[in-house]
């Protein structure tokens, strides 16, 4: 077996003493279909390249005033069965009025920091591959910090290394526009990796730092994969070849992604229909594109949303036109990010969401290690090769 296959049983005596993973294990049978078992289910490692903790339906986001999340958020997270997360933090935008940018990416790691020490009976903070697999046997659920814009850095490359100590393991070279490193889904694909850039991504392999390239424009992905000497993620996207938008990947993109090493996640986005309307057909669809491009191996997933239900659907398309609205005026939005999108698969959504969609794979006839792989396992063999 290569570095990307599946675990073996010395690989996790070695990797993971006193972690049981399940090697694949059969389906379960149903009147009419195979079904995955909740109990092979929760044998799983499962993770999500990009989340967040909120609560959809709760104007605070589910977070009290003492950091402490309330009681339905808890219960939401713990019974999806998620045990790692990326969560975005630092400051995306490219300007925030007022604020040095670098300034306002430690007060929100700060704020991240204090979410997690305050919910410490069930959060753990990822600062190695071996904070995952404690947090495994411990039975909380790991968060591991990463920023969407590496803006945050300014000029400075010793920036990397302080954010490192800070929390920071994955760090996405651009967001949508263009920055001091390369260009994004917004501006012209033809921007290159800039010279900064390339020292940038040295610096990033040489502190172990996972390099993300979701947002990036296909000239800087295709030269950020070139330069990196470490595989790459790209955590929260889509296939150009089934839906035509600039924060979709080509092709190209992905068999060079894989190529590397590295590994992609599809998300629970609009951006998976043409129209913007996008369900868990269209994911599946675009999990199924990966697999065939990448290989099983290369393929995860990275929601870019939370882990709660939908309580009233019309308050939720209010809010979610409020906040397109708000990227839309401070240039943040991409092509296709539109009012009436709902940033969320409507038919798998919520603390189920990662269950049904393994049933819903299981159903299109992929086996139970195949499916395995892409709910986690192969986030977890990516994380352990990088960060141990």
């Amino acid at each position: 077996m290569n570095r990307r296959s599946f675990l073996t049983n010395s690989a996790l005596a070695t990797a993971a003493v006193g972690l049981n993973l399940s090697s694949g294990g059969l389906l379960a049978a149903s009147n009419k279909e195979n079904v995955i078992s909740r109990e092979l289910y929760k044998s799983w490692f499962v993770f999500d390249g990009l989340g967040v903790l909120y609560d959809i339906n709760d104007p605070t986001g589910g977070i009290q005033e003492n950091w402490r999340m309330t009681d339905r958020l808890r219960q939401d997270i713990l019974a999806s069965g998620l045990d790692c997360y990326r969560q975005t933090t630092g400051a995306p935008f490219p300007a925030y009025p007022g604020d040095d940018v670098f300034e306002t990416s430690v007060s929100i790691l700060s704020q991240h920091h204090k979410l997690i020490d305050a919910n410490s009976d069930v959060l753990t903070l990822v600062r190695s591959f071996s904070d995952i697999v404690q947090a495994k046997i411990d039975n909380k659920l790991a968060v591991t910090l990463g920023f969407q814009n590496s803006h945050v850095i300014g000029n400075n490359l010793e920036h990397i290394e302080t954010f490192k100590h800070l929390g920071v393991l994955t760090m996405q070279l651009t967001y949508n526009g263009q920055n001091q490193i390369g260009g994004g889904a917004n501006v012209s694909p033809r921007l290159p990796l800039t010279e900064f850039g390339h020292e940038a991504v040295t610096k990033m392999n040489e502190q172990n730092i996972l390099i993300d390239l979701s947002h990036s424009g296909v000239r800087t992905c295709l030269e950020a994969i070139k330069a990196s000497k470490a595989p790459i993620t790209i955590s929260h996207s889509g296939c150009r070849a089934l839906a035509d938008f600039p924060r979709n990947k080509t092709d190209k993109e992905l068999r060079r992604m894989a190529d590397k090493g590295g590994l992609f996640g599809v998300y629970f986005m609009p951006f998976l229909a043409p129209d913007s309307k996008a369900n868990s057909e269209h994911l599946v669809a675009h999990i199924e594109h990966a697999i065939n491009i990448c290989g099983e191996d290369h393929v995860s997933i990275g929601t870019d949303g939370g882990y709660t239900g939908i309580d009233d659907i019309n308050k939720v398309r209010e809010s979610t036109d409020k906040m397109t609205q708000h990227r839309i005026d401070n240039g943040a939005a991409a092509a296709g990010e539109k009012i009436g999108n709902l940033n969320f698969m409507p038919d798998i959504v919520g603390q189920n969401q990662f269950y049904l969609l393994a049933n819903k794979l299981a159903e299109r006839g992929h086996t139970s290690t195949r499916i395995e792989k892409i709910l986690g396992l192969n986030a977890y063999n990516l994380m352990r090769e990088v960060w141990s």
